[in-house]
């Protein structure tokens, strides 16, 4: 069962719709250009975690992006619908999208979704996954050098990550680590990268400097702080595929699937540790939930 709570300034706690039957508009922009954003978190028993943070990136990516957003307690009150709408379950996935609307129209598309996640999330975090180092085709610096490419933002254009898991898949891998053409690692098509070293008992987090061109993690985010109240150190990169090689362990890390183990890159099998994905895995829910 899928919910959608659209945002309608006539229904203060948002509009229900059918998701079965049509709802977008054949001219707006979200299905004719990809000209929107979006972002995705998980509830658990019902509780939504990390919603202030999935609501700043939203906001973060809607500036990028010249986009008017409904505000925030609109987004909180249709989250709360969505949830309330649909049947019980342990885990749901909410997405808030945003499209520039229909052709013409002053404001924009927003609406709420919420639906069971991917089968596939909840064995990937326990059997871990394998992975295959993808060239992007931009160099580290273009980011800041072309800030109209939305490199920082989370837009609906989606093409080139779902062909790049595509490819994974046709090769017998589960995902994909993108790099750049000047050898950084930067990250997954839906996910962000985190390896952790582990050196004369000094523990080591480090994921790739947001700088070269990434989505910045909500999820890394917080288990960033939740790690260094537990003593770890934390460290942003640069990161090249040897120091992924080299790590004790390496996760893909995102709202939905959690924590993936990574067990095997271009073929060639990595370290997991099953004892590190378990804290890691315990501190982001701990973090969430704050």
């Amino acid at each position: 069962m899928t919910v959608l709570v659209f945002l309608d300034p006539a229904y203060e706690a948002g509009r229900i719709a059918d998701a079965s039957q049509p709802q977008l508009m054949a001219t707006d922009q979200g299905a004719t250009r990809g000209d929107g954003i979006f972002e995705s978190l998980l509830a658990v028993n019902g509780i939504p975690r990390k919603v202030q943070a999935h609501l700043d990136r939203l906001a973060t990516s809607a500036q990028t992006m010249d986009l008017q957003l409904p505000p925030a307690d609109a987004w909180e009150r249709a989250i709360k619908t969505a949830i309330a709408e649909h049947p019980p379950v342990e885990e749901l996935v909410i997405k808030l999208l945003v499209t520039r609307g229909v052709e013409g129209a002053a404001a924009p598309t927003a609406w709420v979704q919420a639906s069971l996640p991917p089968s596939a999330g909840q064995r990937q975090r326990t059997d871990g996954i394998s992975v295959l180092l993808l060239d992007r085709g931009y160099d580290s610096s273009l980011a800041e050098r072309a800030p109209w490419l939305l490199m920082g933002a989370k837009t609906l254009s989606y093409a080139v990550n779902m062909a790049a898991l595509r490819y994974a898949r046709k090769n017998d891998a589960d995902d994909v680590i993108f790099t750049s053409s000047d050898g950084r690692v930067l990250e997954g098509p839906t996910s962000t990268v985190l390896m952790a070293r582990v050196r004369d008992g000094v523990r080591t987090l480090v994921t790739p400097l947001l700088e070269s061109g990434i989505l910045p993690g909500t999820s890394q985010a917080v288990l960033f702080k939740a790690a260094a109240s537990a003593g770890w150190q934390l460290g942003y990169g640069p990161l090249e595929p040897d120091d992924l090689y080299e790590a004790d362990a390496v996760w893909l890390v995102s709202s939905i699937r959690l924590l993936a183990p990574v067990k095997s890159i271009d073929g060639k099998e990595i370290p997991v540790s099953p004892e590190l994905t378990e804290e890691l895995t315990a501190l982001l829910a701990e973090g969430s939930r704050e």
